[in-house]
């Protein structure tokens, strides 16, 4: 949407001048003309930024950059892809509840995925410490060009968590993933299982969770001695991804459907978000779920109980990753040693296979 394309730009402008509360942001005429958006659209990102503390609006003058107070030890940083999307809001509940009691203050940042975006928080946090980073990597399927960041806030002793996913160059810090190859393991062999013998798959292609889970499910196909079905693997990428979510484009699904997933009897995805969309698109083009396609995905989303057909999803029904990875966090801030953890998936089971 392009009220969050305008927040995360103003977020990381505010973010350049925190410790100035003179800082004035363009006003509304300006940021209306550069973008080329409507007032509606800069008076929803402004009223974003404002609710999360990082502006203030003075009547008459316009809006000013909060006194945020990067030096605090009890700052938190969290970077996120999104903060108000999918699984991000749980995750960051959760985080706020485990450092929250302790005294620690949150301050979100989100990536949109974007390396660029990533580099230019990073710049800000070496230039304002905090107290502690917990970070959720972008593009982690790809080489990063900021691991040098990375490097330098973690040899000034700020401890730094990562979780979902983690860069090989700095595999030496702590982090908390899903058990991903595990996790397209077992979808697989739950559908190979139920009779379905032609398995699709939808990934993402620029986070580690995709390549992770299609390895998974491959493997399982090939352990049950079934012919390995590359023509059936479709990617996406965070601009395609953007495309769907954001300007409801379902093309991408009717190329899918039409090259690589025409003969397919079951269909493993990504995430919820994608079976989600998936399944909408099937039931709106006559098939049947799961009676002509069977579907399955990852995270027990809320996506996987509103969809048309319930989604059957894996989920961490004991160990949650905002907890594990606060609760890491904060054993490093108490001078603690932390290892990185691997969550383990739970199946459940629902009306789409």
């Amino acid at each position: 949407m392009k009220y969050k394309v305008l927040a995360q730009y103003l977020r990381e402008d505010v973010m350049l001048h925190a410790k100035n509360k003179s800082y004035k942001l363009p006003s509304e005429r300006e940021l209306t003309a550069r973008f080329g958006v409507s007032r509606q659209t800069v008076r929803r990102a402004m009223l974003d930024l404002e609710q999360e503390g990082l502006i203030t609006s003075r009547r008459g003058s316009g809006y000013y950059a909060a006194n945020i107070g990067f030096s605090s030890h009890a700052q938190i940083a969290v970077i996120t892809s999104f903060t108000d999307e999918y699984i991000f809001p749980g995750i960051l509940r959760d985080m706020e509840t485990v450092l929250g009691s302790r005294g620690y203050t949150l301050q979100t940042f989100a990536t949109l995925n974007r390396v660029s975006a990533e580099r230019e928080i990073l710049q800000n946090l070496i230039n304002h410490p905090v107290g502690g980073i917990l970070v959720e990597g972008s593009k982690t399927a790809l080489p990063n060009p900021n691991t040098d960041l990375y490097q330098s806030l973690h040899k000034t002793g700020i401890p730094i968590v990562f979780f979902q996913g983690n860069y090989p160059q700095l595999s030496y810090l702590p982090s908390v993933t899903d058990d991903n190859y595990a996790g397209g393991y077992l979808l697989a062999k739950y559908l190979l299982d139920r009779g379905r013998k032609n398995i699709g798959g939808i990934f993402k292609s620029d986070d580690i969770q995709g390549p992770e889970r299609y390895s998974g499910m491959m493997s399982a196909i090939r352990d049950r001695g079934l012919f390995l079905p590359d023509h059936s693997i479709c990617w996406y990428d965070s601009i395609q991804r953007s495309r769907l979510i954001d300007n409801r484009n379902t093309s991408m699904f009717k190329t899918i459907m039409k090259e690589n997933l025409p003969l397919a009897d079951a269909v493993i995805c990504y995430n919820d978000e994608i079976a989600y969309h998936l399944i909408r698109y099937l039931t709106e083009t006559g098939k049947k779920v799961p009676e002509d396609i069977a579907v399955a995905s990852f995270d027990n989303s809320y996506y996987s109980r509103i969809s048309p057909v319930p989604v059957t999803s894996l989920w961490h029904s004991k160990r949650h990753m905002g907890t594990e990875a606060a609760g890491l966090l904060l054993s490093m801030l108490q001078g603690k040693k932390a290892h990185s953890l691997v969550l383990p998936w739970e199946l459940t089971e629902r009306a789409s296979t």
